[in-house]
This record gives C-alpha cells, structure tokens and sequence, in this order.
C-alpha cells in the first residue's frame, strides 16, 4: 500500500504526463517547415536513442531476449508499431494543418472505442451504462459526420488506432518504456532510410534552418520519452480509478488550445457532437468510480469475514451487491505505458 507521499507525488506525475500530452500541440508547429512524415520520422529516429539512453540508466535489458524467442509478441509489437506510426503521424499532420479539435475528439472517444473492440474482440460483458455511454458515443459521431458533412476522420482514425494499439500492447504485456524501445526499434530503419533519401534528394529540412530547428527535432525523442516516463511513475503509485479521471486532461487541454490559441471554428453542430461524447464519458466515469467503491466494499466485507473465521466466529451471511462477473472494466486511458482494450491504462502517445 503506498502513502499519503507516494500517492501525492503520483498524482503530480500523472498530471505531469497527461499535461505535457495536452500540451504537444504547441510543440510540433515549432518543426516547420518540416512535412508531417519527415517530422514523424525524425520522432521515431530519436526517441530509440532517447529509450536507449534510459534503458541503458536503468540497466533493463533481460525483456529483450525474451522478446526475440517469442513470435507471437514480436508479431504483436511490430502491430503495435505500425498502428501508432499511422497514429503519430496523423496527429503530427492534423496539429499543424488545424485540425487540433478534431484531434481531441479522438482521444475522447477513444475509451468508447476501447469499450467496444473489448466487447468485440475480447467477448467482455458491458453494464448498462457502459452500453449507455457507447450508444451515446455512436450518437456523438453522427452528429458530428452531419455537422462535418463527411465523417470525423480525423478523430476516428486516431481512435481507432489507438485502441488497436492498446490491445496489441494488451496482450504483449511488458513495460512502457521496454515496449516503446521495441517498437522504435523496429521503425528505425525504415524511418532512418527515408531521411537519409530526403537528405539525398536535398529536401531534408534538417540542419538548413538552423541549429535550433535541429535541435528541435532531436527533441521529438524527449517529447515521446518524457510524458512516458511520467506516467510509469504515476501508475504505480495511484489508484487505476484516479488515473481514469486524468486521462482526460490531455484531451481537454487539446480542446482548449484548439479553441483559444489556435481559434479554430466551433460551430453549433461540433458544440452538440461534443456535449454527447461529454456526457458518455460522465456516464462512463460514473459506473467506473461506482464498480470501483463496491468492489472495495465487497473486498472488505471478504477481509472481514476470513478474519472472523480465524477467530472462530460465525460471519453474518449477506453482502452489498457487487459488479457482474465478467462485466467489461472501463477502460483508464493513459497516453504513454502499456495501453489496454478495456481494464488498464491507455495513453495518448500523439
């Protein structure tokens, strides 16, 4: 059980993780004038020497081994790999194209996403409100596709990858930053090759603007790193259910500078798209932090009736209602460890 101290300095993490993904969309604009793939690229690049560097501080490198004797992981990481390279990629396009509402919509919906492909694919049993919250989410989109005139693609591929990206990383089940390493670790060459084409091509923008353009790509790796890192802290010492509360502070706060920094168009349609994901992730929220105070009731009323058999006293017969067996948990989006389809943390790594 942590303390009063660890659980303080847990939350400051967390809000440290989930603030500096908020906060990313005042980073890539910086990069220009590099194109969203040459800028995607230099991330991948950096961020294995950045994962490199930590790893080598913390002298972790027995899940390496592991990882090559197994097929079904590496398969599994190399999926991970690929669907946040799309993931990466379309932030990084959609932020400095002027799309960063339509990019906080994504990881809105994405725990609704999350819900759905664990109902999906992993045949995991919804409560009611869940159901609640994933119809109202559908409902959302509709809105929003009306409001669009075409469907929110923005928001769903980021979505939609993103989730995927939490289930392959589900089901491989090793450390954030081990899993962020691997994954880099099999975008490098391709995104070193092509750098070094545009390099050749003479349309490599890195070093012709300057050494602090430069630099400010190599910080693409401390960028990805450094939230990660934040969030791996966090999740150890709080609870799951406190991390399910901040995950949504990284998409508010894209909200927010989409509206007031970069002022970006709302109109009345987009308003009500969002006040229906709103309200779906309330009701969402809701039925988590209820599941989670009767599961620790229920957990206390067990721990009470062992201890009274130890004593050799009868326990009264009873018990507050709990959770279904084998209902969904909603799912704790965290931008930077090890995401899952439905139960653990999932985070935003845009």
């Amino acid at each position: 059980m942590t303390s009063d101290g660890e659980q303080r300095a847990g939350l400051l993490y967390g809000i440290g993780a989930y603030g500096m993904w908020g906060l990313v969309p005042l980073f890539w604009p910086l990069l220009k004038p590099s194109g969203a793939v040459e800028i995607l690229a230099h991330r991948m690049v950096w961020s294995l020497a950045v994962v490199a560097v930590a790893l080598l501080v913390v002298r972790r490198w027995g899940w390496v081994r592991e990882l090559i004797r197994s097929p079904r992981k590496l398969g599994l990481i190399t999926v991970a790999a690929a669907v946040i390279t799309v993931n990466w990629g379309v932030y990084i396009w959609a932020v400095n194209s002027g799309h960063v509402v339509e990019a906080s919509l994504g990881y809105f919906i994405n725990p609704l996403v999350t819900i759905a492909m664990g109902v999906l694919l992993l045949k995991e049993r919804l409560r009611p409100a869940q159901w609640v919250a994933v119809g109202t989410g559908f409902a959302a989109v509709l809105v929003l596709a009306i409001g669009y005139g075409q469907p929110p693609w923005i928001s769903l591929t980021l979505a939609f990858s993103f989730a995927t990206y939490g289930l392959a990383k589900k089901k491989v089940n090793i450390g954030g930053l081990e899993s962020l390493a691997a994954e880099t670790a099999i975008q490098f060459l391709p995104a070193l090759g092509f750098l070094l084409w545009l390099g050749a091509d003479g349309a490599a923008t890195f070093g012709a603007h300057g050494v602090g353009h430069a630099a400010l790509l190599a910080a693409t790796g401390v960028v990805t790193a450094a939230p990660l890192v934040c969030f791996g802290a966090a999740a150890i010492r709080v609870p799951l259910s406190t991390l399910g509360l901040l995950q949504y502070l990284a998409p508010m706060f894209q909200f927010l500078l989409g509206i007031l920094y970069f002022h970006e168009a709302m109109p009345a349609e987009r308003w009500a798209g969002f006040g229906l994901v709103w309200l779906a992730l309330s009701c969402l929220t809701w039925d988590a932090l209820r599941t989670a105070r009767r599961t620790r009731a229920e957990a206390a009323r067990l721990s009470r009736e062992a201890a009274l058999r130890v004593t050799g006293v009868a326990p009264t017969t009873g018990s507050p209602a709990g959770s279904a067996p084998g209902s969904a948990a909603a799912p704790v989006a965290a931008p930077g460890s090890a995401p899952a389809a439905a139960a653990a943390p999932v985070k935003p790594t845009s």
